[in-house]
C-alpha cells in the first residue's frame, strides 16, 4: 500500500470513528472515475462556454479523466439548466450556469421548470465578466452620447442585438435604455457568436457583449467599442470608459459564470471540485488569460457562491423590475 492510501485509508477510518459513512468518503476519494459530463446552455464561443471549456480541460488534465462539453443552447440557458435537473445527483454530471440563468431568469420568466436555489448545490465560481458596448467600425457614434443622440432622434429604428430574450446583455441593454429614456428596437438571437456575426455584418446596429466575446473584435478593428458595463475600465481595454463616466453615473451591470451540480450531489465531491477548481483558478496562466480577456476570477467556497447567488437574485429581480424587462 503506497503512503498516499494509507493516509486516505486512514482518513476513511477516522472520518468511520466519528460518524460518517465510508461509501461517500470512497466515492469521493475515488472521483472522477468515469467520464464527466458537463451541460453548457450556450452555444460554443460565448462566455459560459468558453470559460466552462478551460477549467473543465484544466480538471481534465489535473485528474486524467475526460471532461465531456455539452452544449444544449436555447430559452436562456434554460434547456441544459432542467436537463442538469433530471441528471443523477453523483457528480457526473456539471451545469456551466450564469447570472442570467441563476438570478434573472427568475424574475423574467413565470413558468421556469428548476429553482436555482433548491435544485442545484453551488460548486465553485468561474468569472465575473464585464460586457463591452459595441458598434459596427464604421457607425458614426464615436461614445455613448453619441449613440444616445441617435437613438433619440429617430426612435425605434436603431436595432440592437442580444444573446437572446432574457439574457445579462439582454437586461442591461434594457437598463441603459431606461437610464437614457431611449427606444431602440430589439433583435434576440440564440447566443452571442451569431448576434456578433450579424454586427460585424452591418445587420444590427450595437449590443453589450462580454468582454470575452467581444474585445478580441475590437482589437482586430472588426467591431468600435464605446464603453464598458463595469463600475472600472478593464486592464485589457484601459481606453474604453466606462458607461458611467460617460453621464451615467452608478450605471453597472456584470454578468458571472459559475458551476453548478443537482441537488444531492455528495459533498466531499463538491468540496473536491471546488477545491480543485480554485487552484486552477489561481494559477498564474488562468490569471493571466483571464486579464487579457477582461475577465475576474470567481475564488469562492460552495457556501460563498451560494450566499452570492441568493444576494444576486434579489439584485436582479431589483434590476427587472425597475428596467421594465419581461421576457417576449
Amino acid at each position: 500500500m503506497t503512503l498516499l492510501s494509507r493516509r486516505a485509508a486512514g482518513a476513511a477510518l477516522a472520518l468511520v470513528c466519528a460518524g460518517a459513512t465510508l461509501p461517500a468518503f470512497a466515492q469521493a476519494d475515488a472521483y472522477p472515475a468515469k467520464p464527466v459530463r458537463m451541460l453548457i446552455g450556450f452555444p460554443p464561443g460565448q462566455a459560459t462556454d468558453t470559460l466552462g471549456r478551460l477549467v473543465g480541460q484544466k480538471l481534465q488534465e489535473a485528474w486524467g479523466q475526460t471532461f465531456i462539453f455539452d452544449n444544449k443552447p436555447g430559452a436562456s440557458g434554460t434547456i441544459a439548466t432542467q436537463l442538469a435537473t433530471q441528471s443523477p445527483a453523483d457528480g457526473y454530471t456539471l451545469l456551466v450556469s450564469s447570472s442570467g440563468v441563476m438570478a434573472v431568469n427568475p424574475w423574467l420568466m413565470t413558468k421556469l421548470p428548476y429553482d436555482p436555489v433548491k435544485d442545484f448545490v453551488p460548486v465553485a465560481g468561474l468569472g465575473v465578466v464585464p460586457l463591452v458596448l459595441v458598434t459596427h467600425p464604421q457607425d458614426p457614434a464615436k461614445n455613448v452620447q453619441d449613440l444616445v443622440a441617435a437613438a433619440r432622434a429617430k426612435p425605434g429604428v436603431v436595432n440592437y442585438a442580444s444573446s437572446g430574450i432574457g439574457i445579462t446583455n439582454h437586461l442591461v441593454m434594457a437598463m441603459f435604455l431606461s437610464a437614457a429614456n431611449i427606444q431602440m428596437t430589439h433583435v434576440p438571437y440564440k447566443g452571442g457568436p451569431p448576434a456578433l456575426t450579424d454586427l460585424m455584418g452591418g445587420q444590427v446596429q450595437v449590443m453589450f457583449e462580454t468582454s470575452l466575446g467581444a474585445l478580441p473584435h475590437v482589437k482586430n478593428g472588426r467591431l468600435k467599442a464605446l464603453a464598458v458595463s463595469s463600475a472600472e475600465r478593464l486592464p485589457a481595454a484601459p481606453d474604453v470608459p466606462t458607461v458611467a463616466e460617460q453621464g451615467y453615473p452608478g450605471f453597472v451591470g456584470v454578468p458571472w459564470v459559475c458551476i453548478m451540480a443537482p441537488a444531492g450531489t455528495p459533498p466531499a465531491i463538491v468540496q473536491k471540485l471546488n477545491t480543485k477548481i480554485n487552484e486552477i483558478l489561481q494559477s498564474p496562466a488562468i490569471k493571466d488569460q483571464f486579464a487579457a480577456q477582461g475577465v475576474l476570477p470567481m475564488v469562492m467556497t460552495s457556501e460563498q457562491l451560494g450566499g452570492f447567488i441568493k444576494s444576486e437574485i434579489a439584485k436582479w429581480g431589483k434590476a427587472v423590475k425597475d428596467s421594465g424587462a419581461k421576457a417576449e
